[in-house]
């Protein structure tokens, strides 16, 4: 790593939280909630247009499923894009898409033409998520880094809970509330999209493509902002310089052979991009090969149990006789859950660490997996049910946490979006599997083996490097 780059990135660790920080989390966390407001919305459409349009299970999987399908294309490229164009344009790229798309869906006559928009829906959602978590870590201090990905991620269960408001309130209200729901649901990304274009480039991300006066004057604007809550009393005492990681001899090789120029000027030009062979070949070098696999099998367990549950437990609650209405009633008191479980998960990040966190609260959700699936009366599907909302998405902000901060600058868009789009495999599965597990065993079956993933999830997160408190691979 340059002196330069060292310098930018030593600036940026020894920052207070500032104004501008929060004005970077509060634009990135809306597009997140948008997120969640449509994947939360989906599972609502899938038991509305059951009973509107009579589709079966297997068609609901398949609508739930092909925006998945978008997701890991998404993610996949978002990641490439993020790392060769910069984190701010893909943001807005991905805004558009989805905006557009939801809009449009709201307009459709039949499954395939839904099907095709929940595609390029998926594809703008696929891309934001990764790229989000990435954009935010850049900017954030070293000593809080992990707390703040978790409040970001946080703003998923304020997406979520408002797709479940809208879904109790809207949806069945009318035989086209559906309609109204995505209409509802597209026009927030018009707001989002004006935030996103006037949020600083990671300076990272610029000293890394050798733009080190830009870096260096985002760098100056977040210095000379106010300092926020404790750290406005701490803001004027020096902080100390955090270690700078040892150079990442895999992503120096990659860099090398991509033709980087490590001596470019201050103010100077890009450097060369590497081409994306050497990128996907770099976050499988030996160095990082123990580590991309076991974030790949989180991302891959995770969103296998959560979007087979989530996506699902709408459709399962009228199956099981509470009606349309009354089913969405305890989706809305199971989804409120989020917000606590996130709550707890940013403390406990800088306090246990990534990894203990994030296998504690996968565990909880194994057990909360369980519960539900068992569950009979009233009150003990929602207590499990709020359970495996507060555990699962603890484990969510955790792994966003974790994901960005194991690779260096030059590989980080790529690994943590090519995690992401690895995982939506699952996520693509799951809705499609559901009705199939539900057929052989039940509820019971069902959430047992969702808590089956959620184990194996918890044990590969031990095979992460922890990175609490720790600066970030600037190479």
């Amino acid at each position: 790593m340059s002196e330069t780059n060292r310098t930018v990135s030593g600036r940026l660790d020894a920052l207070p939280f500032t104004r501008k920080h929060l004005r970077v989390l509060s634009g990135s966390g809306l597009g997140w909630a948008l997120d969640a407001m449509d994947v939360g919305l989906i599972s609502f459409i899938i038991a509305a247009l059951t009973q509107h349009w009579g589709l079966t299970k297997g068609e609901g999987g398949l609508i739930a499923s092909v925006g998945f399908l978008g997701m890991a294309i998404g993610a996949s490229l978002g990641g490439l894009l993020a790392d060769r164009i910069g984190r701010r344009q893909v943001f807005a790229l991905t805004l558009l898409i989805y905006g557009l798309a939801t809009g449009a869906s709201a307009l459709v006559g039949g499954l395939a033409l839904l099907l095709i928009f929940r595609f390029l829906v998926g594809l703008g959602l696929g891309a934001e998520l990764p790229v989000a978590s990435t954009y935010v870590s850049e900017f954030a201090p070293a000593r809080i880094r992990g707390r703040i990905i978790v409040i970001l991620e946080a703003f998923w269960a304020v997406g979520w809970t408002a797709s479940a408001i809208i879904g109790y309130f809207v949806v069945p209200a009318s035989e086209n509330g559906w309609r109204w729901a995505f209409v509802i649901g597209a026009v927030p990304a018009v707001y989002a999209l004006v935030v996103r274009l006037g949020l600083p480039e990671s300076p990272r991300w610029l000293a890394s493509r050798g733009r080190i006066a830009e870096a260096e004057k985002i760098v100056a604007d977040f210095e000379a902002s106010p300092a926020l809550g404790a750290d406005a009393q701490t803001a004027t005492q020096p902080a100390a310089q955090p270690a700078t990681p040892p150079e990442s001899a895999a992503a120096a090789a990659v860099t090398e052979a991509a033709g980087a120029h490590s001596g470019a000027q201050a103010g100077g030009g890009d450097r060369p991009v590497q081409p994306v062979r050497n990128r996907l070949a770099a976050i499988w070098a030996p160095e990082y090969r123990t580590r991309t696999a076991a974030i790949w099998a989180v991302w891959f367990c995770v969103n296998f149990a959560y979007y087979g549950a989530f996506i699902w437990i709408p459709s399962i609650l009228v199956d099981a006789g509470f009606g349309l209405v009354r089913s969405f009633g305890f989706t809305l008191l199971i989804t409120l859950a989020q917000l606590p479980g996130y709550a707890v998960a940013a403390w406990l990040i800088e306090k246990w660490g990534r990894r203990l966190t994030l296998s504690v609260f996968l565990v909880g959700s194994a057990a909360s997996a369980i519960a539900f699936g068992t569950a009979e009366t009233e009150g003990a599907i929602i207590a499990a049910g709020m359970a495996l909302s507060f555990f699962n998405l603890g484990a969510w902000g955790a792994l966003y946490a974790v994901t960005p901060e194991i690779y260096p600058t030059s590989l980080r868009g790529t690994g943590a979006g090519w995690a992401a789009g690895f995982g939506r495999i699952a996520s693509i599965a799951a809705p499609l599997l559901v009705p199939v597990m539900l057929a052989a065993g039940g509820a019971g079956l069902t959430f047992t083996v969702f808590a089956v993933f959620f184990l194996v999830a918890a044990a590969a997160a031990w095979a992460l490097v922890e990175f609490r408190g720790k600066a970030l691979d600037e190479d």
